[in-house]
């Protein structure tokens, strides 16, 4: 039986025996000793963590109420502990369900080339080094190994090179890249467990292994609470002799504001997120996003787009941009490469008219060429001495020639998220103390995307084993949470690393998301901004709840102690309590305004 349903079965048993205990006392009993049991287990398991929480005054309510025959009291502890479970369980149940399509992304098959030419489809654990894999447009490698033809592969999720990397036959390729060109074949040279792709998650999973867990915010609370409970109570029997005033003090002592209010904000907290494009995987998560120090930014595909974009367009004398941009498209729409696919959407967004072609004819990652309203066409590399025409400067040109004329030349590069400015500023003014980018990328290209967004940190040609030793840095010299954000494989063992991993989950790599502790789903950076906001807002929100509840529940406790009010009595003072508490916690779901 899984947590949440154990804890589901706890919360309706205890309310069935709190309605039955009306008619006999018998159901009353059961129901104290159905809360007692598990809070128990839970007291012990704090102690084997050594951590106290909260726990410890309901053990102690629960036990006294039961001794003493205040038996409608220890029903209602045991109603509150079981709910303040269910919640718990449920925000946790909400993160996970949310990521589970995120995650089934992860390819699990490939097509494996046998002897006679045929195609027969495995599970990517049976390759075996030597054999030879049919990748298909739009597929990931899943073992490393060596081309039989020349591919046109995206390695963004490897190094962080947002553009398409062009490799030749017998060039070496690593597991985990994508196949941005037309199918092609490689002989693996490792299996996919001694693969590239496997060796950054085993970093991944040791990462993990080494992060410490967050401390629940009630058993903060608590740690100071219990002290001053438990001595009210032992004064109140010491002063006046009667162990119902005891008894009362520890009644009104349950923390259930503790148990109830704070996971409410909490929950209203991921929820509130969650809305705003950024799944939380949990409230320990959202307790560190509230704290954050320092952010770690990876730049392709986080504080970019991550692919490539028309930048810039230049047409020969008597050509027009636009007509370069349309012939291009017109022959570029048969092709499967990237580039094509960029040149095409820029034509079709400017409402150009894209002719039918004739006689297609591709070499991949080179060149594509066909008949164009009587014309050949041919869009490739630029493969002649620039022109005195030709001014610009781009990462990657695409020329277009036609009758082997060059006619134009288009420039190409992976742009900056519009957001990201605004981003870097509002980070620094939500409290933030130090930004820096962590890129995979060349220097050149990462100082220029620094020096655009006001980023004055730069680690260029970053490798997965240096992002992870400038997070374990970082988080060595931080009083408060390091962040990390990232969308591609070689984050995944620094986000798993960090107090808070944030992954681009619209477009990052499943490990990236199974690393991480925060998804954006949206596909826009701004979103941390305002997860990072969310969570201050329902941290603040769970403090002031917590501190609304136990002033209210030392007033109770004073009038137990001085023999005013019984522990049936505080039972029922506290439900109001309770009341107000989660009333609090719950403004927490009001919009916040970005």
């Amino acid at each position: 039986m899984g947590v949440r349903t154990t804890n589901s079965v706890l919360l309706i048993s205890t309310l069935g025996t709190l309605i039955l205990g009306f008619t006999k006392d018998f159901y009353w009993i059961a129901s104290g000793l159905i809360g007692l049991i598990p809070a128990t287990i839970w007291f012990v398991r704090d102690l084997r963590n050594k951590s106290m929480g909260s726990d410890v005054l309901a053990v102690l309510s629960l036990l006294s109420t039961l001794l003493t025959g205040e038996l409608f009291a220890a029903s209602v502890i045991a109603l509150m502990l079981a709910s303040g479970r269910v919640l718990e369980s449920w925000a946790i149940g909400q993160a996970e369900r949310q990521l589970k399509s995120l995650l089934a992304r992860m390819p699990r098959n490939v097509n494996r080339i046998k002897s006679d030419g045929t195609l027969e489809q495995i599970k990517i654990e049976e390759i075996i080094i030597g054999d030879r894999l049919l990748i298909r447009t739009g597929e990931i490698t899943p073992a490393d190994g060596r081309l039989t033809i020349a591919a046109t592969l995206d390695e963004s999720a490897l190094t962080g090179e947002p553009l398409p990397i062009q490799r030749g036959i017998n060039e070496e390729i690593s597991s985990g890249v994508l196949n941005a060109g037309a199918p092609f074949e490689y002989i693996a040279t490792t299996t996919s467990e001694n693969s590239t792709y496997e060796g950054i998650i085993k970093l991944v999973k040791s990462a993990q292994a080494k992060s410490a867990p967050g401390v629940r915010l009630a058993n903060k609370w608590a740690l100071r609470f219990v002290p001053v409970a438990l001595s009210v109570a032992a004064l109140a029997w010491l002063l006046s002799g009667d162990i119902d005033r005891a008894v009362a003090v520890l009644v009104a002592a349950t923390p259930c504001p503790l148990i109830l209010a704070v996971p409410i904000a909490i929950v209203a907290g991921l929820s509130q997120s969650a809305k705003n494009g950024a799944v939380i995987k949990g409230g320990g998560i959202l307790e560190l996003l509230s704290r954050t120090e320092i952010v770690l930014l990876d730049k392709t595909g986080t504080l970019t787009h991550g692919g490539p974009a028309i930048s810039a367009v230049e047409g020969a004398p008597g050509f027009t941009n636009d007509e370069v941009i349309r012939l291009a498209a017109s022959v570029d729409q048969y092709s499967p490469h990237i580039v094509a696919k960029s040149i095409v959407e820029y034509a079709k967004n400017r409402g150009l008219l894209i002719s039918a072609a004739t006689k297609i004819s591709e070499v991949p990652g080179h060149q594509i060429s066909g008949l164009v309203e009587g014309s050949e066409i041919i869009v490739g590399q630029l493969t002649v001495a620039r022109p005195d025409w030709f001014t610009f400067s781009k990462p990657l040109i695409v020329a277009v020639r036609r009758n082997n004329e060059l006619i134009g030349v288009i420039g190409l590069e992976d742009p900056i998220r519009p957001e990201s400015k605004a981003m870097i500023s509002a980070l620094r003014n939500a409290g933030v103390s130090y930004v820096a980018l962590v890129t995979g990328d060349r220097d050149e290209t990462a100082q220029e995307v620094a020096n655009t967004l006001g980023i004055t940190e730069v680690f260029a040609r970053s490798s997965a084993e240096d992002k992870l030793r400038i997070t374990l840095n970082a988080m060595s010299a931080s009083t408060g949470a390091v962040i990390v954000v990232g969308d591609g494989i070689n984050d995944a063992p620094a986000l798993a690393a960090a107090h808070v991993g944030v992954a681009m989950g619209a477009r990052g790599a499943s490990a990236a998301s199974e690393a991480a502790d925060v998804i954006i789903v949206d596909d826009s950076i701004d979103r941390l901004i305002r997860a990072i906001r969310i969570s201050k807002r329902a941290r603040r929100k769970a403090l002031e709840a917590a501190g609304i509840g136990m002033a209210l529940s030392c007033v109770i406790m004073a009038t137990g102690a001085f023999g005013i009010s019984s522990a049936s009595q505080g039972a029922v003072a506290q439900e109001i309590i309770d009341v107000i508490a989660i009333l609090w916690a719950l403004t927490t779901l009001k919009k916040v305004k970005f």
